[in-house]
């Protein structure tokens, strides 16, 4: 195990050089691209072996990752925000022909007004786009998550997303522990595609036109996948866990067995939510966290278990679903219908377009459910 003091993106760019993916085609934008010239300078000094294509656009970088895992290699690429938002059409088509794609998505409001903050609108619109998508917490999580991402990727034929918060994980230093890279070759494998178009003895058709007579079963097999996809991500972390001694899973709970009220968050905020857990826990209040690593496919099941328990939770999102619950707010609410002595949700929607979140603002979240203060919806640190 190697420690290094590095940022969030470094770590993406040091896991995809581990992998050593075939391809990896990119475009430019903030927050994303030091996660780009990371890798870049690792092709430039021959550290790995990948063909890196310097596209014109977000579009071409996911069209040239189809085309190269079509092909039947590794592809990786890196984007943000409107970026993300231009790969919109080739981001099903990736997903439509089971292509095994690991894409680094730094999160970024979408425009507009144009902002080049942090928040998670752009990944929460791909949400139902058929990607595994998993959020990390630190630069430590990025690194681990992008060779989990891989393995289960491919197992089930399926492309999966790692997030990080924008210029917050992005371009905040930490200490990252790092797999010798012979133990990360051997934890991810080879790839041996069992279908490609590159397989002259075998000729298939990728991305064929399909109507009413194949599509919905089409459609049907990606939403079997994305079941297994639960799966395979247990077993993919339970076997991480034996080269690393780091325990991951659907989710991690912090101080939430003996709790009487919890937050449910995503990336990055969840330290901030930790350290206050810490400072109330101090006080006797019996409060607690559960920051959630898998949200597609999400674990309904498992979450409501961890959660039955409690008097009262609050959830924390960073993106809207105009009209409608929340992202993160309305998955939780499914987990919880069928339980018989639900706790209660308040709704909480925070830190838009990058806006700052403070301990004090969690810890008010924290004692309005412990005083049993639950309504509407809360814009956390919006002003009237």
């Amino acid at each position: 195990m190697i420690r290094k003091v590095m940022t969030g993106a470094a770590a993406a760019a040091n896991a995809m050089k581990q992998i050593n993916p075939e391809v990896v085609p990119v475009y430019p934008i903030t927050p994303q691209t030091p996660i780009a010239m990371t890798f870049a300078q690792f092709v430039a000094d021959g550290e790995v072996d990948s063909e890196m294509i310097r596209v014109e656009s977000e579009h071409s970088a996911m069209s040239a990752t189809v085309g190269a895992s079509a092909a039947g290699v590794r592809a990786m690429t890196a984007t943000s925000s409107a970026g993300l938002a231009l790969m919109w059409e080739i981001v099903g088509v990736a997903s439509g022909c089971r292509l095994p794609i690991v894409m680094n998505v730094v999160n970024r409001a979408l425009s507009s007004p144009i902002n080049i903050h942090c928040d998670h609108s752009d990944s929460m619109g791909c949400r139902d786009h058929s990607w595994i998508q998993i959020y990390s917490e630190s630069g430590q999580e990025v690194y681990d998550f992008n060779l989990i991402a891989l393995k289960v990727a491919e197992k089930v034929k399926l492309p999966a997303m790692v997030m990080q918060d924008g210029f917050i994980t992005s371009h905040g230093s930490g200490i990252v522990e790092l797999l010798d890279k012979k133990i990360a070759k051997q934890f991810i494998g080879e790839y041996t595609p069992e279908h490609y178009l590159l397989d002259v003895d075998n000729p298939i058709t990728i991305g064929p036109l399909a109507l009413a007579d194949f599509t919905f079963e089409i459609k049907r097999q990606q939403e079997e996948a994305m079941k297994l996809a639960k799966k395979e991500f247990l077993k993919a972390c339970k076997e991480y866990k034996k080269i690393s001694g780091k325990n991951y899973g659907f989710f991690e709970e912090y101080e939430l067995k003996d709790a009487d009220v919890a937050i449910v968050v995503l990336n990055s905020t969840a330290g901030i939510v930790k350290e206050v857990v810490d400072s109330m826990r101090e006080k006797g209040k019996k409060v607690g966290l559960l920051k959630l690593n898998l949200y597609r496919p999400f674990p309904y099941a498992e979450v409501a278990e961890a959660l039955s328990h409690l008097k009262s939770v609050a959830v924390m999102d960073r993106s809207y679903s105009y009209g409608a619950d929340a992202p993160l707010v309305g998955e939780i609410k499914n987990s919880l219908f069928d339980v018989p002595k639900r706790p209660k949700v308040q709704s909480i929607v925070f830190g838009i377009g990058g806006r700052n979140i403070y301990e004090e603002q969690i810890e008010e979240v924290f004692e309005n459910l412990l005083n049993k203060k639950i309504g509407d919806v809360i814009h956390l640190g919006c002003r009237e």
